[in-house]
């Protein structure tokens, strides 16, 4: 006699006629369940007494003999992902430079989450050097935020070189501040302690620097 609750297209029809009843459905596990038995699967089959969090892909890969493959398996599918998605939001790490062509797909179309930083700047102006340095090192500390340049008149026509240097700060698209001229950046003498401190004001990095390091 065949099983009813074997899956057989034969089975799928009468189940459909409600000649047998449906198929009971597999329990979900939730992610806490989840942790929580690898937890103690790790306990028991290592030594180390490492947390989950800490077991890389290929330590995660080690422990798929045990008698948790399975929940082992979705959580291992879950940590690849994560994985992925980091490595893909850091995609930057240097300074771009663009033109007003660009601006559109960089800026505007930039993506879900993603902080932009745009320097509008002009060869020969020393602040708009020292500001450039600055987003250099910014970019490698913040590699999930766009660092961008372009020299003003090449992206805005006529732009006014008395408004140099000038940061937009888009999020997602919308500009949320812009920072204009030397005086909003305390001229030659800007640390880049001090402007990594505006950029986090703004929301665009996410810096540890709480308290303004300008002098008083």
């Amino acid at each position: 006699m065949q099983d009813p609750n074997e899956d057989t297209e034969w089975n799928d029809i009468l189940r459909k006629k409600g000649i047998l009843p449906p198929k009971p459905k597999e329990k979900e596990i939730s992610e806490e369940q989840i942790i929580s038995m690898l937890e103690e699967t790790i306990e028991k089959k290592t030594a180390e007494g490492k947390n989950l969090a800490d077991l890389n892909l290929e330590e995660l890969d080690e422990l798929e003999d045990s008698e948790d493959e399975a929940v082992l398996e979705e959580y291992r599918r879950k940590r690849i992902a994560e994985i992925k998605a980091l490595a893909q939001r850091q995609k930057f790490g240097t300074v771009g430079e663009i033109s007003a062509q660009d601006y559109v797909n960089e800026v505007n179309k930039a993506g879900e989450g993603i902080w932009v930083v745009l320097h509008l700047y002009k060869q020969g102006i020393p602040l708009c050097a020292l500001v450039n340095e600055h987003l250099r090192i910014l970019a490698a500390k913040y590699p999930t935020v766009k660092f961008l340049k372009s020299i003003s008149t090449v992206c805005i026509p006529n732009y006014p070189d008395t408004n140099l240097p000038t940061i937009f700060i888009y999020f997602e698209g919308e500009l949320k501040q812009q920072i204009t001229g030397p005086l909003e950046l305390r001229g030659p003498n800007l640390t880049l302690e001090e402007f990594e401190y505006l950029l986090g004001k703004t929301g665009a990095v996410n810096t540890t620097i709480k308290e303004d390091p300008r002098p008083k």
